[in-house]
């Protein structure tokens, strides 16, 4: 086995940890409602044991010891969305750089981030990888098994591109058939960049209702690149524009176009905006030239207070 790969699933982990740690003593208590623990019943106290859970308030009504009882369940599943299409991996020379993350390399690290929160809380979870099909899917568990080899899968996808590897995306079939195979009501958590037809964005904004009607919370964290991809922001010059997802080419002078251009992305970004809006979606606008912590720790602390 490669040991740069092993060392660099563990810098995966680590980071994951450090975040979350960091977080949680800054906040003192968990960024999400719910923890798993719930206290069920009373038992007698047996002597020799444990004190920490007697319940000292009932022994001063009763004059008995009393010790509370506590079940774990899972209270919270979520199914976490990562679109490995080629699109994803622009700019692709920032790929599985944290420090300027490419949007695969942001999706990769807040995923890790969100599996480690769920996991101290005990809360189970799952990955759903996509391209033009699911390439790769796992149920929903909450062991530190699963843990760990969900970030394997994570840190597959931070491997060197291959550039000879054109993929497209098929978002709105995958969202369909994550609503229906989900059958009990979960979080789900969608990594895209959204970057579809025009002819594709109702059968798009029809899938995230069917996510609502069957009772799912959603979260999209749209990710894009705000100078390159949505104002054409280039030198006035010629430039060789390259369609990641299909290989096609382009040769063109980006001022020539960018007026037009900018409106329709504009128009595009807006209307999924109030669509989210539109159907209580969580819309998190993700530009990776802010970074990863300026994006994703606003985040967990506005979901802290929901």
């Amino acid at each position: 086995m490669d040991q740069s790969q092993i060392s660099r699933y563990k810098s995966l982990d680590f980071y994951a940890r450090q975040v979350v740690e960091g977080f949680i003593t800054g906040r003192h208590k968990s960024p999400f409602h719910g923890f798993s623990v719930e206290f069920s019943d009373y038992r007698q106290y047996n002597s020799g044991e444990s004190t920490k859970n007697i319940d000292w308030h009932l022994y001063g009504r009763t004059d008995r010891l009393y010790v509370k009882q506590f079940e774990e369940e899972t209270n919270l599943r979520c199914q976490l969305l990562i679109d490995q299409s080629g699109s994803m991996l622009f700019p692709t020379e920032r790929h599985g750089d944290i420090e300027q993350p490419n949007k695969l390399t942001f999706a990769v690290y807040a995923a890790a981030v969100l599996i480690e929160l769920l996991h101290r809380q005990r809360d189970a979870f799952g990955l759903t990888l996509f391209s033009g099909q699911i390439d790769q899917q796992t149920p929903c568990r909450s062991s530190s098994v699963h843990q760990q080899y969900l970030l394997g899968l994570l840190d597959g996808l931070l491997q060197p591109v291959n550039k000879e590897l054109h993929r497209t995306t098929s978002l709105a079939e995958t969202i369909h058939l994550t609503a229906e195979q989900l059958h009990k009501r979960s979080l789900i958590v969608l990594f895209t960049d959204a970057f579809v037809r025009p002819e594709e964005q109702e059968p798009l904004f029809d899938a995230l209702r069917h996510l609502r009607h069957n009772k799912h919370e959603v979260i999209i964290f749209h990710t894009y690149d705000m100078a390159h991809e949505v104002n054409l922001d280039y030198e006035a010059r010629p430039h060789l524009f390259i369609d990641l997802e299909s290989g096609r080419q382009l040769r063109l002078q980006p001022e020539e176009v960018a007026a037009d251009y900018r409106r329709q992305m504009t128009e595009m970004f807006s209307t999924l905006r109030q669509r989210a809006m539109q159907y209580r979606i969580d819309y998190v606008p993700v530009d990776i030239a802010e970074g990863f912590h300026q994006i994703l720790l606003p985040f967990l602390l506005k979901r802290s207070k929901v």
